[in-house]
C-alpha cells in the first residue's frame, strides 16, 4: 500500500471516530449534565485529575462549581462522557437490593486471564455473593474478637518502637509506621505469625512498594480498562511496575499459604491438630478456611483459599494505616479534642475498666468520645478518594432527578458527601467529634441521617449483620467491605493505648499535610516527634 494512501485512511479513520464522538455527545440525553467540556467527550480528564494524585479535590470542586439556587453542591456532575459523580446515596445504586454491577474500571484490580478473580473487583454479583456468603461468618466482628491477642501482641511491639521513638527524639513518618503495624496484624491475623514489618520498620520482601505500585497502576488503567491485558503482559516483566508488584504479591500470599499448609501436614503426621497450638493462640483465619476446604459440603476449593488471603494482604494495611494516621493527625492538630479523648481514657483506666497495658475491645467500646473521634476522623479524611463506579442496568435510571440510560458509570466518592455542608453542618471540614454525640442525643432519626451520608471503607455503622441492615453504608447491601471490622478492631485498641501513654508533635504543624490519592488517599508527609506521657501530664 502506498504511504499516502495509508495516511489518508488512517486521518480519515480518526476524523469518523471524532465525528461519531461529537454527534454522540450532541444527541446524549445527558447532554444538560454539567462538567468540564472535554469530559464530555473523553475520559482524558478524569484520567488526568487520577493521574495527579488529587481526583478527590477536583471531584469537590466541580460540584461546587456547578452548584445553583443556594445548593452547596450540584447533584450531579459529568466526570466523563457517560461518568457521572452524585452525592445522595441512592438506594437503587448501592442497595442491599441493587443490581447494578461494578464498572469495568474495577478490571484493573485483578489478573487479566478470565479464569482469575478476587472478592473485591469481581463484577459477576452471582459469583461475588456466593463467594461472600461462604466466608462472611469469619469476617464478622464477633468473629474477629477471638483475634485480639494477635492484636494486643502487636500493639504492644508497636508501643516498643514509640518508645524507643521518643528516646531518639527524632522526626519519624507515622503514617509508614502504622504501615507495618497494620501488616503486622494482618499477618498475625491470617497466618499466626507477624510478618515482621514491626521490628526495625523495614519494607520486608519490599511488599509496601509493591503494594503501592501495584495500586497505582490499578487505578490509573482502570479508566481505560481495555489496555489492562495488553499493559500487563507488557509491564510484568519490568522491576518496580504496579503488574510486577501484583505478581510479588500473590507470591507473598501463595508462599506463606504453602507455609501454613506444611505445618498442618506436618501436624497431622505427628496426629495433632489445629486446636492443640500454643495455649492461648487463637484459630488463624487460613485455618479455618483450610478446615471449611475439607468439609467437602462447605464449596471451598484451593482457589478460594489464596484469593481470600490474598485480598487480606492487598487490602489489610492501607485502610487501616490511612484511618490511623487521619484519626491521630487530627488529633494532634485539635488539642481540646485530644485533651478530651485522653481524660475518658484516663477515668475509665481510674475506675479500673481498662488495663493499665492493654484497652480490651469491649471496654473501648463504652468509650463515647473515642468511638465520636474515630468516626470523626474518617469523615473528615476517608480512607477511599474516588467514585465506587457502577453500571446501569438495561432501562436506564433516575438518580438525582436526572435520567441516566444503561451502560452510564455512577458513583459517590465519600470526599463529596463528608464535605456536604447541607448534612454535615457549615463547619464540615472541622474535626469535631462532638458531632456524633450531639447527634445521638438529638435523637434516632438525626444519626440515621449523617449515618447515610457516612461512606467510611473502614468502620462499622449501627448494627452488624450488612446483609439485614438497611443504614448499613459503604459499599451498602451486598458489596460493603467485607473486611472492615478487622480495621476497626485495630483502630479501637491502638488509639487508646497511644493517645494515653504518648504525646505527638508535628514536623510542621503550620502546614497542612499533603496527600496522594491512588484510590486510597495516604499521607506523604505525616511526621512527628514522639514523646511519653507520665501519669501526671
Amino acid at each position: 500500500m502506498h504511504p499516502v494512501i495509508l495516511v489518508y485512511g488512517i486521518l480519515a479513520i480518526a476524523a469518523l471516530r471524532l465525528l461519531y464522538i461529537s454527534i454522540s455527545a450532541i444527541a446524549s440525553p445527558t447532554r444538560h449534565i454539567p462538567g468540564p467540556f472535554l469530559a464530555r467527550f473523553s475520559r482524558l480528564w478524569y484520567f488526568r485529575t487520577v493521574w495527579t494524585g488529587e481526583a478527590e479535590k477536583h471531584n469537590i470542586a466541580l460540584h461546587r462549581k456547578y452548584a445553583k439556587n443556594g445548593q452547596y453542591y450540584a447533584p450531579i456532575v459529568r466526570l466523563g462522557p457517560n461518568m457521572f459523580s452524585v452525592i445522595d446515596p441512592d438506594k437503587q445504586v448501592y442497595g442491599i437490593s441493587s443490581k447494578m454491577r461494578k464498572s469495568d474500571w474495577y478490571e484493573g484490580w485483578k489478573h487479566p486471564s478470565p479464569e482469575r478473580w478476587t472478592l473485591f473487583p469481581d463484577r459477576d454479583i452471582q459469583r461475588h455473593n456466593e463467594t461472600r456468603k461462604k466466608f462472611q461468618n469469619i469476617y464478622s466482628l464477633s468473629s474477629l474478637v477471638s483475634y485480639e491477642k494477635y492484636v494486643d501482641d502487636c500493639a504492644a511491639i508497636f508501643q516498643d518502637r514509640l518508645g524507643d521513638m521518643a528516646t531518639s527524639g527524632k522526626f519519624v513518618d507515622m503514617g509508614h509506621w502504622f504501615q507495618c503495624y497494620a501488616f503486622d496484624v494482618i499477618g498475625a491475623i491470617t497466618y499466626s505469625r507477624r510478618f515482621g514489618f514491626l521490628d526495625k520498620g523495614e519494607d520486608v520482601g519490599g511488599i509496601i512498594a509493591a503494594l503501592d505500585a501495584n495500586m497505582s497502576y490499578s487505578t490509573l488503567v482502570g479508566v481505560y480498562a481495555w489496555l489492562h491485558p495488553y499493559l500487563y503482559e507488557l509491564l510484568q516483566r519490568l522491576p518496580n511496575s504496579g503488574a510486577a508488584g501484583r505478581q510479588l504479591l500473590m507470591k507473598f500470599a501463595k508462599d506463606n499459604k504453602a507455609t501454613k499448609e506444611a505445618q498442618r501436614q506436618a501436624w497431622d503426621i505427628e496426629g495433632k491438630g489445629v486446636e492443640e497450638k500454643e495455649e492461648g493462640t487463637p484459630e488463624d483465619f487460613l485455618d479455618k478456611i483450610l478446615d471449611m476446604k475439607r468439609d467437602n459440603q462447605k464449596g471451598v476449593t484451593d482457589y478460594h483459599c489464596f484469593i481470600m488471603t490474598l485480598s487480606n494482604i492487598i487490602a489489610g494495611s492501607d485502610t487501616t494505616a490511612v484511618s490511623l494516621s487521619a484519626i491521630l493527625y487530627h488529633l494532634i492538630r485539635t488539642p481540646s479534642a485530644m485533651q478530651k479523648l485522653r481524660e475518658e481514657i484516663r477515668k475509665r483506666t481510674d475506675e479500673g475498666a481498662c488495663e493499665a497495658h492493654r484497652v480490651s475491645f469491649k471496654d473501648s467500646q463504652n468509650m463515647p468520645y473515642l468511638q465520636a473521634c474515630i468516626k470523626e476522623g474518617l469523615r473528615v479524611h476517608p480512607a477511599v478518594g474516588l467514585p465506587l463506579w457502577r453500571t446501569v442496568n438495561n432501562g436506564g435510571v433516575e438518580i438525582s432527578g436526572e435520567y441516566l440510560p444503561a451502560g452510564s458509570e455512577v458513583g459517590i466518592n465519600a470526599w463529596v458527601s463528608h464535605n456536604d455542608q447541607e448534612v454535615w453542618g457549615p463547619d464540615a471540614h472541622e474535626f469535631r467529634p462532638e458531632r456524633w454525640i450531639e447527634a445521638e442525643s438529638e435523637g434516632g432519626e438525626r444519626l440515621k441521617f449523617l449515618e447515610a451520608h457516612y461512606l467510611p471503607v473502614s468502620l462499622p455503622c449501627q448494627g452488624d449483620d450488612p446483609e439485614t441492615d438497611s443504614t448499613r453504608q459503604f459499599g451498602l447491601g451486598s458489596r460493603t467491605c467485607l473486611g472492615k471490622h478487622i480495621s476497626y478492631l485495630e483502630m479501637t485498641k491502638l488509639v487508646p493505648q497511644i493517645v494515653r501513654n504518648f504525646d505527638f508533635e508535628l514536623q510542621h504543624p503550620d502546614v497542612e499535610w499533603s496527600c496522594k490519592n491512588y484510590w486510597f488517599v495516604k499521607p506523604a508527609n505525616f511526621h512527628v516527634r514522639v514523646r511519653r506521657l507520665e501519669k501526671h501530664d
